[in-house]
């Protein structure tokens, strides 16, 4: 497989979200100025929405049909947006804190969002407890609260299973809980596991927990669930920990692989997907160390087959729905302002995928 960059399109500030329209041609991405800016994937004309949120736009989804998106944001609020007038329809306090990461459910109908603050909650230093559910599940057509759920906070992922009847959500501590969804499923996870490859317990410069789970999907066949995130570290203020990802069957808390040594190298991991086909998966991030913060492997074996260096920050990894092109959305490093001008220091890049 070879990945060939077709398009660089700069954004005024980092992308944290985003959303491909079906037909490959239209992104929308969530960004640091609490926008969302719609972009022309191929001439890479854009046009913001008329809403903003109040801090960093998080996530965007966007419903079926195509007319209708759903962004999330550091404010906590969900704000749905209307397509043809750029205008808000409907603005949601989802969370008291972050909105850390936004899904859809496959058929449209429900969307989740997950929270949580990191406050220390002993001498130890673990996380306090919540204070409010950490992972809320929302009807898509009229934003009213259909399901929520218990985790241990920071809670920085979360993803539906293909078939619809099953969220996960994942935190700080690498702890994974899956839920049962629909008429008379229980609050309490039908599953839960910790792998404890992704956090780091910091004790230079300042004690502290650090890291996490910070994307996860489940495989097409909804028999495992791909997490990904940095390993463990020293010094978490250097962000050098291990590239990692690891696939678990979910039901039984056993995990079935990772990425083969050899094949990784340092930095924080911050997206995940699967391609169409469900032949291959992407994992990106930023790079600390190593040759690639952009990766796709084989989901039969898990073994790299196409990796590049952006040379800068991925937040957000998509397949086109025909599985042509690589859409990421990231960041580059903020220069400083020249005569009062910020200049464009965030980015989506559109790569085709060569088989």
């Amino acid at each position: 497989m070879k990945l060939t960059l077709l398009h660089d399109h700069a954004l005024a500030t980092g992308a944290f979200g985003l959303a491909i329209a079906p037909d490959g041609l239209r992104a929308h991405a969530a960004c640091a100025d609490g926008r969302v800016v719609g972009l022309d994937l191929a001439g890479g004309g854009q046009a913001p929405l008329a809403a903003t949120h109040a801090s960093y736009a998080s996530g965007c989804v966007l419903l079926p049909g195509g007319g209708t998106l759903v962004s999330a944001g550091y404010d906590g609020a969900l704000v749905w947006h209307d397509l043809a007038s750029g205008e808000a329809t409907r603005r949601v306090r989802a969370h008291a804190f972050w909105s850390w990461d936004v899904a859809l459910a496959p058929d449209g109908g429900r969307l989740a969002s997950c929270t949580g603050q990191y406050l220390p909650g002993g001498w130890k230093y673990e996380p306090a407890a919540a204070t409010e559910p950490a992972v809320r599940v929302f009807d898509a057509a009229t934003g009213a609260v259909v399901a929520e759920f218990d985790h241990q906070p920071p809670v920085q992922a979360c993803a539906f299973s293909h078939d619809g009847r099953h969220l996960a959500a994942a935190n700080m501590l690498g702890e994974v809980r899956v839920w049962a969804l629909g008429d008379g499923a229980a609050a309490e996870p039908v599953a839960r596991f910790t792998s404890p490859d992704f956090t780091s317990w910091g004790t230079i410069k300042s004690h502290h927990y650090c890291g996490g789970i910070h994307a996860l999907a489940f495989a097409p066949d909804d028999a495992a669930l791909v997490v990904c995130g940095m390993g463990p570290m020293t010094d978490p203020m250097a962000g050098n920990g291990r590239m990692t990802w690891q696939r678990w069957d979910w039901r039984t808390g056993t995990k079935i692989d990772q990425i083969k040594d050899g094949q990784h190298g340092a930095g924080l991991m911050e997206a995940l997907a699967f391609s169409p086909d469900g032949g291959h998966f992407v994992m990106a991030g930023r790079q600390a160390q190593g040759t690639w913060n952009v990766a796709v492997f084989s989901s039969a074996d898990g073994g790299l087959v196409a990796s590049l260096d952006t040379k800068s920050r991925i937040t957000q990894a998509r397949f086109t729905a025909d599985g042509t092109r690589l859409v990421l959305a990231g960041a580059r490093s903020q220069p400083a302002p020249k005569g009062g001008v910020w200049a464009p220091w965030g980015h989506v890049q559109v790569y085709v995928i060569e088989r």
